[in-house]
């Protein structure tokens, strides 16, 4: 037996249950893992809440750990017990103390990683890989409008894009984390509690509009954002933490030609050499230090849904992390 999180009903962090469950052996493919970090993410919220569906209840949730591998499937080669390994997105489960994984799904840490650091950046950071790289490739001279970017993935969206040469435009809540995001390579910083952040970004962009928004605050900023590109401009809508964006008619692109796009890193990791090559990425950037980690807040597993009441009642700044 070993300790889990289980959620049997969907609703508030409450739901949350520190449990025992049963873990077999690794079967062909598979690997058995005992996590050293449990990176928190609002995906993790969205299930809880049902906004996303999952299979089955009661479920594990998690998307994102860090561990050492601890038993290997029958035949399996390329990895070995001892290995310290990091996976982000399915299978769902990692708030366990020990966990079941397909061997495919999971890419080596550099040695020169601290584990705590590997899975809070695992994630977010091929999120923030595959949103400026391949979604929309973010170039020197563009000018992009990154909201929430004192969060998880705003700040890695904002140090990247800074090192790419692109002038980033950040939307924050509080004069707090408008300090961070200068810090993580903001030139302009929003407060869009105290100021409509349209108008900003006309003015900052002169009347000429940025070239793509990352926008994982879904309906309160949505039309907002639309309204914020240059003709021809990219919408990036990667997730909805102040809810579900509401329905657009196609015919409202037109009047500036916009790209509209809600791309998923599942479809962007959908491949083994795509897992590893922007996972690759990720990593290489937290060792040359373009990618600084912000771990500002831990918890242990058992206390995951103080966790999750912490996120959703915007407490948290940079990445959180569950230690089992």
């Amino acid at each position: 037996m070993v300790k889990a999180i289980r959620v049997h009903e969907l609703g508030g962090p409450e739901v949350l249950k520190w449990e025992d469950v049963e873990l077999g052996e690794p079967k062909e493919g598979e690997i058995r893992v005992k996590n050293k970090a449990i990176g928190l993410n609002f995906i993790d919220v969205y299930f809880r809440k049902g906004v996303y569906k999952t299979p089955t209840l009661p479920y594990t949730p998690g998307m994102e750990a860090v561990g050492v591998v601890t038993a290997v499937g029958p035949g399996l080669t390329g990895r070995q017990v001892g290995d310290l390994v990091a996976y982000a997105g399915d299978p769902m489960g990692s708030y366990a103390e020990e966990q079941i994984l397909p061997a495919n799904k999971v890419v080596p840490v550099p040695p020169s990683i601290d584990p705590i650091v590997a899975a809070s950046v695992i994630l977010k950071g091929m999120t923030a890989q595959f949103l400026l790289r391949r979604c929309f490739k973010v170039e020197p001279g563009h000018t992009i409008l990154v909201h929430a970017a004192a969060g998880g993935v705003g700040s890695l969206l904002s140090q990247w894009a800074n090192a790419l040469g692109a002038t980033v435009i950040g939307t924050v809540s509080t004069k707090e984390k408008a300090v961070q995001a200068k810090d993580d390579g903001c030139h302009h910083v929003i407060i869009y509690k105290e100021e409509d952040f349209v108008a900003c970004v006309n003015e900052i962009t002169s009347g000429n509009g940025v070239d793509v928004v990352y926008d994982a605050v879904g309906k309160d900023t949505f039309q907002g954002s639309l309204a914020c590109l240059k003709p021809r401009g990219y919408m990036v809508n990667f997730g909805q933490s102040s809810g579900t964006p509401d329905p657009l008619p196609l015919s409202a692109l037109s009047a500036k030609s916009l790209f509209l796009t809600r791309p998923s890193l599942m479809q962007y990791t959908a491949t083994q050499d795509e897992l590893l090559a922007t996972a690759g990425e990720v990593f290489a950037n937290v060792e040359s230090g373009v990618l600084r980690v912000r771990v500002n807040h831990t918890y242990p597993l058992s206390q995951a849904a103080q966790a999750h009441a912490d996120l959703e009642g915007r407490k948290a700044t940079g990445s959180v992390v569950l230690i089992p």
